[in-house]
């Protein structure tokens, strides 16, 4: 038989380490930096709507930043906690398996390649030789789709999505604090939504999906939430309530 040659991966087609890795951080990094972008302008600009004055904007704006990374570094940390832990269980149960019922294992690993289509002395071969090599990431490959290096530190997500809020909530920030009261919210709406934009289409690239799509989805959604702060501000100011 002729030795086969190196294994090359075809460009833009994922793979399953590579790709769950990414997938994880791009979720952590796009989504805070989106959430902090949306939500303090929103804060600024539904202030600005009330007032021109610096300070109560400068104030809600600040602590819509600190508290929103907060928050969205606590969420994440939860959220990835259960999933790690699920994934820990479901490992350490394999791992369990395999030191009392190797045989078991071995034929259970057999029959999924034979339903994958390989004749059973074929597939019988495979198992052995891949439980040879490395049992546990074996069956965790076939039978749960899932690998050890793929379970995710929930402190270096928490991190990732609090550092990218915040990077992304100083833009409106400064942007409703830098020009003149007359163009603090009509260059804050802008540079938001620009902002959102090269987010969504740079979280579609890294994905693979449709960068049109991804942009126009949180440019709209930006939009309709400035639209909506900035109107609620404006009545609340003309009412005198506030």
């Amino acid at each position: 038989m002729a030795e086969l040659g190196p294994v090359h991966q075809h460009e833009n087609e994922p793979h399953r380490g590579d790709l769950s890795s990414r997938l994880n951080w791009l979720r952590a990094g796009v989504l805070g930096a989106n959430d902090g972008i949306v939500s303090v302008a929103a804060i600024v600009v539904g202030v600005a709507g009330a007032t021109t004055q610096t300070g109560p904007i400068l104030t809600a704006g600040m602590a819509g930043l600190v508290g929103g990374a907060v928050s969205m570094a606590l969420g994440e940390y939860v959220s990835v906690s259960s999933q790690s832990d699920s994934q820990r269980a479901v490992i350490e149960k394999e791992r369990r398996e395999l030191a009392e019922q190797p045989e078991a294992e071995l034929a259970e690993l057999a029959a999924i390649y034979v339903g994958k289509g390989l004749n059973p002395e074929t597939a019988r071969r495979v198992a052995e030789e891949l439980m040879d090599h490395d049992a546990l990431a074996a069956h965790l490959s076939a039978e749960l789709n899932i690998d050890e290096a793929d379970v995710v530190s929930p402190w270096n997500a928490a991190l990732a999505s609090a550092v990218s809020f915040l990077i992304g909530g100083v833009l409106p920030l400064f942007a409703i604090l830098l020009p003149p009261d007359l163009w603090r919210v009509p260059v804050t709406f802008a540079v938001v939504l620009i902002a959102l934009a090269l987010t969504g289409s740079l979280g579609a690239y890294i994905g693979g999906g449709s960068k049109t799509k991804a942009g126009s989805r949180v440019v709209i959604g930006g939009a309709l939430a400035l639209a909506a702060t900035f109107g609620i501000g404006r009545l609340l100011g003309a009412s005198g309530i506030v």
